[in-house]
């Protein structure tokens, strides 16, 4: 029987997750990430292959429950940035396209946007980016309700097309993450700019 590595199951689980992640991160400044096998990620994270199969059945699946664990505490973020309800929502979406975009650094969930993952795939109801797609679609709604943001009609499109920006803006620090600063500035001006009232 495999050791647990936690005081309890519950944080057995925590503990492989967080190595699971770990050794995805280690592996990706290695090496492709098609050339990384189930293998690869078992030996890194210090598991039997066969083991690390009763987390997921193959490497798409691994990468899908990664990025969602990855994604939670910036989910959670955003939630509590959005729920500030009596701050501008120009201040509150400020302060998100940098909680978004610093959480991209990290190369576990930049996985969600890899060349060949599915079209759509971020966007999925499971995925992280979607429950940040609808706290930002509560915040645009309520900058439209008090007259800071420009009432487009539809803000589920208006929204849609401002996280093209923000996948961008991941993208280009998936390339350079040196460029982080950079991106926030410009993701936020033109995602601001985007929202603007227009008297």
């Amino acid at each position: 029987m495999p050791r647990i590595r936690g005081a309890n199951i519950e944080e057995h689980t925590e503990l492989v997750w967080a190595g699971l992640a770990e050794a995805m991160r280690q592996l990706l400044l290695e090496r492709d990430y098609d050339s990384i096998t189930m293998g690869h990620i078992a030996a890194r994270a210090g598991l039997a292959r066969n083991t690390l199969y009763n987390y997921a059945r193959d490497k798409s699946g691994l990468i899908l429950a990664l990025t969602e664990q990855a994604g939670r505490p910036t989910v959670a973020r955003v939630a509590a940035i959005a729920a500030r309800a009596q701050e501008p929502a120009a201040h509150r979406m400020r302060e998100i396209v940098e909680t978004v975009l610093r959480a991209f650094t990290d190369r576990t969930l930049q996985l969600m946007f890899r060349p060949g993952s599915a079209p759509g795939d971020a966007e999925r109801p499971d995925r992280p980016f979607r429950a940040i797609v609808l706290e930002v679609e509560n915040v645009v709604r309520d900058g439209v309700a008090r007259g800071e943001f420009h009432d487009s009609g539809d803000v589920r499109l208006q929204v849609e097309l401002l996280s093209g920006v923000m996948r961008a803006g991941a993208e280009r620090l998936g390339r350079d993450p040196a460029s982080l600063a950079a991106t926030i500035d410009a993701a936020r001006e033109i995602v601001l700019t985007a929202l603007a009232h227009r008297p």
